[in-house]
């Protein structure tokens, strides 16, 4: 089975719409940038794409259909999320700024720490459920084996969001990574990116 290449260019302009789309995991992906360097912060980007993986997968078997007409669920995920969004939030701006000499060890960051902090800010997101389930009834051919379709979609909405995330917002935040090995520049990008933690967290507690 081929995929249309009009249905595919539609999916393809769609997803990179969706992940130029400011949002927590481009916040953790910047914030990952500055602490631990560009290459070292494609583990937080390849801990994000597993929980993206984790929604289509849910969405393909059905579950993402109890989860949206769950509102207690969807309540009780959102909460969550919000909640992991907080934390990262406060403890960023309550971090003690390191002296530029002892900065590096800012690099100590394990990859599975990174991962394992993108896979939940993604994750606990009930809006990524929701969105996904209206998202990919729109390019799915029910009448088409669905197994070769939903490869194609995860390898273009997995392979679109690692460019934009690691190679535009991480790739973004590299001129600063010298301001952020002062104590100065630490105390300001902290709080400037705990703010925005926790302002998302706001946005989806608030924001239906």
């Amino acid at each position: 089975m081929q995929v249309a290449p009009a249905l595919w260019i539609s999916l393809l302009t769609a997803t990179i719409v969706i992940s130029l789309t400011p949002g927590a995991g481009a916040i953790n992906t910047m914030s990952n940038s500055l602490t631990v360097g560009w290459r070292r912060s494609v583990w937080g980007v390849i801990g994000q794409q597993l929980a993206l993986l984790l929604h289509i997968l849910i969405v393909a078997a059905g579950v993402g259909v109890l989860v949206a007409n769950t509102p207690a669920l969807l309540t009780g995920i959102r909460w969550a999320g919000a909640a992991y969004l907080a934390y990262l939030g406060v403890r960023l701006i309550l971090a003690r700024p390191e002296p530029e000499e002892q900065a590096e060890r800012a690099g100590t960051t394990s990859r599975w720490e990174l991962l394992r902090r993108g896979f939940w800010v993604n994750v606990l997101n009930p809006k990524a459920v929701v969105f996904f389930l209206a998202f990919i009834p729109q390019f799915i051919r029910a009448d088409q084996p669905l197994l070769p379709q939903y490869l194609v979609l995860v390898a273009t909405v997995v392979g679109v969001d690692v460019v934009v995330m690691w190679g535009f917002f991480a790739g973004a935040a590299k001129p600063f990574r010298r301001y952020a090995s002062t104590v100065r520049g630490q105390r300001t990008l902290n709080t400037i990116f705990g703010v925005l933690f926790i302002a998302v967290a706001a946005l989806l507690l608030f924001v239906h």
